[in-house]
């Protein structure tokens, strides 16, 4: 069967130093209709388990050890008795939602998982934490990138960038070699491409970190109500 991508979006909470943060995730299933993977079970893993229905889970991968991004990794695996993959420098994340256990997969960079006629890559792609990863699948032209890189840009913890310069790095050579129309599919908020974020780059590094086309829409609405405003001023004289 050819494979195919579905996503769920579950909503939470999640503290960060203290300070409690309203998140919203994006479960992404790869698979047919006989097995799937699943890619970060933050959280509701009775959605998540309901979207897959009584297809095979034949792996759990977690892009990150945050809470978010684990919280519903083993009752998904549980099913089904599948292993649960995490890269081991996050296994310390991992435990803040987990004690006493131990992911049963440590990836690895070029590691690859196998799903109906597809395969998924791990990039090892650090910054918003130490073992963050991505997960390449050519086959569908596309890339699950966590919390790397996400639609309006490189991705923070609770509003800051925990290793900025490592994260841009990591974008740099692991995300913007791929091809232009690949889509980015990230854990948190809507997919993109790497075209339309990698054209932002040199912003980013310049430390400009949201680019024209990236503002809040409210800026804009703001901008057309000085320019009425003006015109209106104009008009009067």
């Amino acid at each position: 069967m050819t494979a195919r991508i579905e996503k769920v979006v579950t909503t939470g909470t999640v503290s960060i130093d203290d300070v409690e943060h309203e998140v919203e995730n994006n479960t992404w299933i790869i698979g047919d209709d006989d097995e799937v993977i699943v890619v970060d079970p933050g959280r509701d893993h009775e959605a998540i388990l309901k979207q897959v229905g009584e297809r095979v889970v034949l792996a759990v991968i977690c892009t990150h050890g945050f809470a978010d991004h684990v919280g519903a990794a083993l009752e998904v695996a549980e099913r089904d008795e599948a292993m649960v993959a995490l890269h081991p420098k996050d296994r310390i994340l991992w435990r803040e939602t987990w004690a006493d256990t131990t992911p049963d997969i440590d990836m690895e960079e070029e590691g690859r998982f196998q799903v109906a006629d597809v395969e998924l890559e791990v990039l090892h792609t650090p910054g918003v934490s130490a073992g963050g990863t991505a997960l390449l699948c050519e086959g569908l032209q596309a890339v699950f990138t966590g919390k790397t890189l996400n639609a309006d840009g490189p991705g923070r913890l609770g509003g800051v960038f925990p290793d900025l310069s490592l994260e841009l790095t990591t974008i740099g050579e692991k995300l913007f070699t791929l091809s232009g129309d690949t889509r980015v599919l990230p854990a948190h908020g809507e997919e993109t491409t790497i075209a339309d974020q990698e054209r932002h780059f040199d912003d980013w590094i310049a430390g400009r970190l949201e680019s024209k086309d990236q503002d809040d829409p409210d800026d804009e609405d703001e901008d057309d109500d000085e320019d009425e405003d003006e015109q209106e001023e104009a008009d009067g004289k």
